[in-house]
């Protein structure tokens, strides 16, 4: 009974090669945090993702015509209002949204490119590099990289911890170094004489988990809706996986194929959006919170 329970599965297989990335190692990595292990498939989308972010945003900053715009400019222009609208709801300071708007919107189209990717079919890069040539059998790592950035925990907890320096950074800026020093230590309960002295420990305690809560959450938050939804599209495609031929099972498991994919992927649309939404506006509200005393 051991042995039947620790065999493994075509379909667990299938899983386990879709999960492992393509990195350094050339193998899944099993410590939850190694940085010797660089993973070459989640750089390379993210990069690729982010470049053409700058490419469109710059091509539309260049083509922008005081006349009557073009569906393109008229597209970007509503993006960037809605952007800039967001930004100045929620940081006071006009010099700190000069930067942390377009910040914004660069982060809120980059992370909305990077969680499309999931739309594309499990399999389908595979199948090309094996046609290409680039892959030589179902088994070779290039096969079964990961396309999704998002879903590698590095690529959203990295993102974290830049808006973390960001809102250290406007912290010490708008408070002064002596201001943000002392903001830790007295709040965010005040005391004088003794009772201060007293509350120290427990106000530095509170904001360095403030801080740290705020940045695992903002990582934990993408990484976990976009995992979860690569997981479902890999379930979903073990029922075109298991085709055998026309019969009624096969053909039932194909129209659930055909049909679940084509729901749960309308439905992850509104996933991909709202996620690069809330990051964005996660991102805008802790850097607003540097701006404000306790």
């Amino acid at each position: 009974m051991a042995a039947a329970s620790n065999a493994s599965s075509p379909q667990s297989d299938y899983i386990q090669h879709h999960l492992v990335h393509l990195n350094s190692l050339g193998e899944k990595q099993t410590a939850i945090a190694d940085f010797s292990v660089i993973n070459y498939d989640s750089l390379f989308w993210s990069i690729l993702m982010g470049a053409i972010v700058i490419f469109v945003l710059w091509r539309a900053a260049r083509s922008a015509t005081a006349g009557v715009p073009g569906r393109f400019q008229m597209g970007v222009e509503m993006l960037v209002g809605m952007v800039a609208d967001e930004a100045k709801s929620i940081i006071p300071n006009e010099t700190s949204r000069r930067f942390v708007a377009p910040l914004a919107l660069t982060v809120f189209l980059w992370v909305i490119l990077m969680n499309t990717l999931d739309l594309i079919p499990v399999d389908l890069l595979g199948w090309v590099f094996i046609k290409l040539g680039l892959a030589v059998e179902h088994h070779d790592p290039l096969y079964y990289h990961r396309i999704l950035p998002t879903a590698d925990l590095n690529v959203p907890m990295g993102m974290s911890l830049g808006v973390l320096v960001l809102t250290l950074w406007y912290g010490i800026k708008i408070k002064g170094g002596g201001g943000f020093v002392k903001g830790l230590f007295t709040a965010p309960f005040h005391g004088h004489g003794v009772v201060g002295l007293l509350l120290v420990p427990f106000n530095l305690l509170l904001n360095l988990m403030e801080y740290a809560a705020k940045t695992v959450s903002l990582g934990m938050r993408l990484f976990g809706n976009m995992f979860a939804g690569e997981l479902l599209f890999m379930l979903i495609a073990l029922l075109g996986g298991a085709w055998a031929g026309f019969n009624g099972a096969s053909i039932g498991l194909g129209i659930g194929h055909v049909l679940a994919g084509s729901v749960w992927a309308i439905f992850h649309i509104l996933i991909v959006l709202l996620q690069a939404y809330i990051f964005m506006m996660l991102s805008l509200v802790y850097v607003g919170l540097a701006h404000e005393d306790h």
